[in-house]
């Protein structure tokens, strides 16, 4: 940790703010005022069921954590999908328990159900200062999320309408994290050409009603995507590449939210997992994303930008990924143009996670805030882990590239911002780490190192 920077002692009970520190340098690119499609995809067939993985075994010593655990988790859970509502009118109808699907070849028992809250990622092992959603696969995970933003036992925790984005196209779903922004506040479930069990459940329990500011719809359906039956759907008619989906998500966000965006993201379309981070920037701020294509600038992305040409634009990733050529493009069309950037997909999440330029950034450098943990190289998971940053404890996308150890880089951000306490700890800061998906994913090895790195220390002064 930086020694001048006060790590954040006892607070007294006026709660005076926090000094805000530096604003992450500007990497500014300025434009030269002289510089100089796809074949729609057929549709897929049907597919295969996935095996079910082998998970890794979980370290004797976390055992019998995981099984304390579980007995809350089961409580959790009966409240989120069979709770009977509960509140000041207990005459208000509960939210609708749906049955859990059945993940293996077994026949459920009779008179229940065989499937527990893992098969739809609800957290279902936590530590003191991190809880995982553990489902087996991006659309348990994105059901989980958003049962965990919204418990749905009573109406006003149910959100007025989801977003269905399609399994095979997570640039979509980067894109679609916008509509998890206010007024909408509308979480992402995975759909296909079918409706997986998970997404279905998952719609039956949150039991979306509309609003007049979702214009009516309770689903929003980002391409032709199979939806829940007798829900009323928004279509977003997308293009044949990410850049033409991204700028049909941001002119649906203009139609709904009804006012122009403080800020556009752009980030490498052909790079997903540098464009990550920008899923949970665009669902906690309604940011749009738009999308570059190598070292183009699409005519989808300059169309949107054209719709907004004095909104200040933020270019997310490294040169390497999109061009100081392809910046002076942007330029022309768009508003001022700045980079936030790392060299590699974890470094770039970091810097996105300091970065801070007016109203713009996370400027997440000093101890108490919350993350998001997930995988860089599964982008639906991380996409579909947005509402998580626009909710409860609010933090940026942070990205791990092993499934059994934590990044160096990593590691030393957890511990810039760790908090700490001199003599009162219930006066102190604490960080709070979402981690998304299986042992698969990330382990309980590496959850348990963040869980150390999130921890409260005591510094200094007599025991």
């Amino acid at each position: 940790m930086s020694p001048d920077r006060p790590i954040n002692a006892d607070v007294p009970a006026s709660d005076e703010p926090k000094a805000a520190p530096p604003a992450a340098e500007k990497a500014v690119e300025k434009a030269d005022p002289k510089p100089g499609t796809a074949k729609a995809k057929a549709p897929a067939p049907p597919k295969a069921p996935k095996p079910k993985r082998e998970r890794r075994p979980i370290p004797g010593a976390l055992k019998g954590i995981a099984a304390l655990v579980l007995v809350a988790i089961v409580f959790i859970v009966a409240a989120v999908l069979g709770g009977s509502g509960g509140g000041k009118d207990d005459s208000e109808p509960a939210a609708p328990a749906p049955t859990p699907a059945v993940t293996s070849d077994e026949e459920p028992p009779e008179g229940g159900s065989s499937a527990s809250a893992e098969e739809l990622g609800y957290p279902a092992f936590a530590t003191g200062n991190t809880t995982r959603v553990g489902g087996p696969d991006p659309v348990s995970n994105a059901a989980g999320v958003a049962l965990a933003v919204f418990p749905s036992t009573t109406p006003a925790q149910r959100p007025a309408a989801v977003t269905l984005v399609d399994e095979d196209d997570p640039a979509g779903a980067i894109a679609a994290a916008v509509l998890m922004a206010e007024p909408l506040r509308a979480p992402l479930l995975i759909s296909g050409q079918d409706l997986p069990e998970p997404s279905a459940e998952a719609f039956a329990a949150l039991d979306p009603q509309g609003s007049k500011k979702t214009g009516g719809a309770n689903a929003f359906a980002i391409g032709p995507v199979a939806t829940p039956d007798g829900a009323t759907v928004a279509a977003v008619k997308v293009g044949t590449t990410p850049a033409a989906t991204a700028a049909a998500i941001a002119a649906q966000r203009d139609r709904l939210f009804g006012s122009p965006p403080a800020h556009i993201v752009v980030a490498p379309g052909d790079d997903l997992a540098l464009a990550l981070p920008a899923a949970a920037w665009a669902a906690r701020s309604g940011d749009p994303v738009l999308f570059t294509e190598g070292a183009k600038l699409p005519a989808a992305t300059v169309a949107a930008l054209k719709r907004h040409p004095k909104v200040p634009v933020y270019v997310l990733g490294p040169s390497s990924a999109i061009s100081s050529e392809t910046l002076r493009a942007i330029a022309k069309v768009g508003g001022e143009v700045r980079r936030v950037s790392g060299e590699d997909p974890v470094a770039n999440a970091i810097a996105f996670a300091r970065y801070a330029d007016g109203n713009f950034g996370w400027n997440v450098n000093d101890p108490g805030h919350g993350f998001v943990l997930a995988r860089s190289d599964a982008p639906l998971n991380a996409a579909a882990a947005a509402p998580l940053s626009a909710s409860g404890t609010w933090g940026p996308l942070l990205l791990s590239d092993s499934a059994t150890s934590l990044p160096a880089s990593l590691r030393e951000y957890f511990l810039d911002v760790k908090p700490g306490y001199t003599t009162n700890p219930t006066r102190a800061f604490y960080n709070h780490v979402w981690v998304i998906g299986d042992q698969e994913a990330i382990d309980v090895n590496q959850q348990a190192e963040v869980n150390e790195l999130a921890e409260l220390a005591k510094i200094g002064g007599a025991e």
